[in-house]
């Protein structure tokens, strides 16, 4: 018995087929049409519906080439049941370099949204209509803003124990358990009964090919775990992700030019200097002490800042030792992976 088709935007993607399909979502003051598209995979088996979804903040570019890297893998040709790839959710943000939409709203903070309200309640009602309430899973793409910088990290709000090992299966470095934000997109599907994970890594409107990597990997990781691909090329992480319930930003006491002395994927602990704030004539200097153990999972790549400015993301851990070798693992291991060959999905 043949698969029914998928159903999308009025239109149909019959089983063992794979189509790009343009989801109208405004047009603008010179009559130039916005769309949302998706590429959908549809398996000619049964089996369980995904989205992956990036740049629902338009500046956050890494997603987009991860997503794409997805859709050329090869694993996808018998696929079981249906995949949904949303590379570019806000096409506005991304064709103006921004992370908001033109009326300056957070399209991640206006779900679910309306059919009649804002433009980013608009956008979010249909994302929320087409995309969420059509799978079972999805994956949500994101980086640091502009001028900061995220180690690749999956976030995931305490839910069924059944997500928590599919983000176990994605393999990123840390796993960071937090709340849910009023108005976001998984606060929104939760509400459907959708869970999703949330992939952080790098920095607004830069690649950075390791948390590409990261994100490529993950990925097709979780579709294996969910028996939607084969576990053919797929390696499973040689390292646990560590874990991590509370995080903290440390802001700038005062304004003036910032030194750094670590980076994202340190290690610190409590009383470790890891940046300095200077006047602009070396007179006043204030010292960034780590206030706990942890671990750099995010910092600022601007030297000059104003008091209040995050500095530095930390997740409080326990062990300097577990922290460096899992990293080192899970780095090593992305180098060698050979899915990531020239002549394979790059």
């Amino acid at each position: 018995m043949t698969r029914p088709a998928f159903e999308i935007g009025s239109q149909k993607v019959e089983a063992g087929t794979r189509r790009t399909i343009d989801l109208p979502v405004s047009v603008l003051s010179d009559h130039t049409p916005v769309t949302m598209s998706v590429h959908v995979v549809h398996g000619r088996k049964p089996g369980p519906a995904v989205f992956v979804s990036a740049a629902v903040h338009g500046d956050e570019v890494i997603g987009v080439e991860i997503a794409r890297r997805i859709l050329k893998a090869p694993n996808l040709d018998n696929l079981k049941g249906t995949l949904l790839v949303v590379p570019i959710v806000n096409a506005f943000g991304f064709l103006s370099h921004s992370r908001y939409l033109p009326d300056r709203r957070d399209l991640n903070r206006s779900f679910p949204g309306t059919p009649g309200g804002s433009l980013a309640g608009r956008l979010a009602h249909l994302f929320m209509s087409e995309i969420v309430k059509r799978c079972d899973y999805g994956i949500d793409l994101h980086s640091a803003a502009i001028h900061r910088t995220n180690l690749p990290q999956i976030r995931v709000s305490p839910s069924r124990p059944e997500t928590l090992s599919l983000a176990r299966a994605f393999g990123a470095p840390i796993i960071v358990t937090a709340r849910l934000r009023e108005g976001s997109m998984r606060e929104a599907a939760k509400q459907e009964g959708v869970d999703v994970l949330l992939f952080e890594a790098g920095e607004g409107l830069r690649f950075d090919e390791m948390a590409i990597r990261t994100g490529v990997s993950g990925i097709l990781r979780v579709l294996r775990t969910l028996q939607m691909v084969s576990g053919k090329g797929i390696a499973r992480p040689k390292a646990p992700s560590l874990r991590a319930s509370t995080t903290l930003w440390l802001r700038a006491p005062a304004g003036g030019l910032l030194r750094t002395f670590r980076t994202a994927g340190d290690f610190v602990r409590a009383g470790d200097l890891i940046g300095m704030i200077s006047d602009p004539f070396g007179e006043v200097e204030h010292e960034i002490l780590a206030p706990v153990e942890g671990l750099v999972i995010g910092r600022t790549h601007l030297p000059v800042v104003n008091e209040g400015d995050g500095l530095f993301h930390l997740a409080e851990l326990r062990s300097s030792d577990d922290a460096e070798a899992t990293l080192d693992s899970l780095n090593s291991q992305l180098l060698a992976d050979p899915m990531f060959d020239e002549d394979e999905i790059i």
